[in-house]
């Protein structure tokens, strides 16, 4: 694994011509990487020490559209600037791409040169920054799961995004031979993330025709989130370098298994796993036991953060293997939070919720700060839930984007770890896709009325 490439290592291989393009880029609110492309004779001379992008990048929607509402930028204060502060620590070779290296970026505040609040990257940090007082650092993994398709995003598009057509006729979880017939896409997909520095473990085909899974080596917090997006924007590219494109929609059709991003997570303590206990039946620490109680407490106030978008809630079905409801079980694939590893040293919490569109940054720093509040207030965790989970008399996982914008904009708890202006940033961004929709003539609404109404 080449791994990250150390900035005198850089301006060597510029210096004999072997690098000349060097991608700056920050994660905005979706989780996409945004930039630009430097030369990289003028990024090693200068533009390494920090660069400028518009401040709407942080306050758009999908579409890159410029909603109002927003209190950090709007037309009246004329969309300024914000710094893009490269973190080389993030410089990394990009093997898909001739003669390019990618560098992730902070997001500061062009005047004062302070983090913005809003940013992803700085939310995840500053609940790692916590843990770090408290003694702790978190450990963590994401699985990407995702759809390739037959067609190339540009003919999908041309199309309508109509008539899709998996690149496999039929569900591939696990299945060998079928996985055999994309190696031209996951193939280069493990070998130039690993070749990035991207600790890739495997991929798989997933419980439906054309879904792939790819899973990626725990890690601290902040580099998982980076291994997450970069791996995410990686597959895109690559499936379209070959022909193909590949989706990751939560629900892309009402009669397909849906994609989710399972995150694992655990606290170390000196190097140690500090949520493992020999002693106990199940080998939990009485610190796990208050942080899962903290996931479970709060999950309705960060589910925003685990389902962003409208399509984000139609996977949360019953007998799909998406979680309905708060509750916690041990390895049961159908509980918004699984129990991995009990007995051994490799104890974690895997929440479930997460649809295959979310952020990682906010994500994570959304259920850490719910660990955190369950440690501090030394919440109790009740006994695992046994049998079909989808049963039951417990809480339920907001079933809507209104629901969950709701619970977030309510949340005392993210109000007083992210702070005001944070929460009522996202609530708005959550209110722009809501908008959009609720204006929008869906196919379904047609086909059903058109003639019986």
């Amino acid at each position: 694994m080449s791994g990250i490439l150390p900035f005198e290592d850089l301006k060597a291989q510029v210096a004999e011509g072997r690098i000349d393009t060097v991608l700056v880029c920050i994660v905005d609110m979706q989780g996409r990487l945004m930039g630009k492309r430097f030369h990289a004779g003028h990024f090693v001379a200068s533009a390494w020490e920090e660069t400028h992008c518009c401040n709407y990048l942080l306050a758009t929607d999908l579409e890159m559209a410029t909603p109002e509402g927003y209190a950090a930028t709007s037309w009246e204060k004329g969309y300024g600037d914000y710094v893009m502060k490269p973190d080389l620590s993030t410089l990394r070779p990009v093997p898909w791409l001739e003669g390019t290296v990618l560098v992730l970026c902070d997001v500061l505040n062009h005047h004062t040169h302070q983090p913005v609040p809003h940013s992803p990257r700085a939310m995840l940090k500053s609940q790692i920054a916590r843990l770090e007082a408290m003694g702790f650092d978190a450990m963590m993994a994401t699985e990407l799961e995702f759809f390739l398709f037959e067609k190339s995003f540009d003919e999908i598009r041309k199309g309508g995004f109509r008539d899709l057509t998996p690149i496999s006729g039929y569900n591939e979880d696990y299945h060998i031979f079928q996985t055999t017939k994309e190696e031209h896409v996951m193939r280069p997909v493990r070998n130039h993330l690993w070749e990035a520095g991207i600790p890739i473990e495997n991929s798989k085909g997933e419980a439906e025709a054309g879904q792939e899974e790819l899973n990626i080596k725990y890690a601290a917090a902040l580099d998982t989130a980076d291994y997450h997006s970069i791996a995410k924007h990686a597959v895109k590219e690559i499936a379209w370098q070959n022909g193909h494109a590949a989706s990751f929609l939560p629900k892309w059709h009402k009669d397909r298994v849906g994609s989710s991003s399972h995150v694992h997570q655990s606290l170390w303590k000196d190097g140690a796993p500090a949520f493992f206990d020999p002693e106990d039946s199940l080998g939990m620490s009485a610190l796990m036991k208050s942080y899962v109680a903290g996931l479970l407490k709060y999950a309705p106030d960060y589910t925003y953060f685990l389902a962003p978008y409208i399509n984000s809630y139609k996977r949360f079905m019953k007998g799909t293997f998406a979680p309905t409801r708060i509750i916690w079980s041990v390895d049961n694939r159908t509980a918004g939070f699984r129990l991995c590893g009990d007995g051994s040293k490799a104890i974690r919490i895997e929440c479930r919720i997460g649809g295959s569109d979310l952020n990682p940054y906010l994500a994570m720093a959304g259920m850490l700060a719910a660990g955190i509040a369950g440690i501090e207030e030394e919440l109790e965790l009740q006994p695992p839930a046994r049998g079909d989970v989808y049963q039951g008399e417990t809480a339920m996982i907001p079933d809507t984007l209104e629901a969950a914008r709701t619970a977030l904009d309510g949340s005392a708890l993210m109000r007083k770890v992210f702070g005001n202006a944070v929460v009522d940033h996202y609530c708005r961004a959550a209110e722009v896709e809501i908008e959009e929709f609720a204006r929008v003539v869906t196919d379904w609404e047609i086909a059903r009325g058109f003639e019986r109404a």
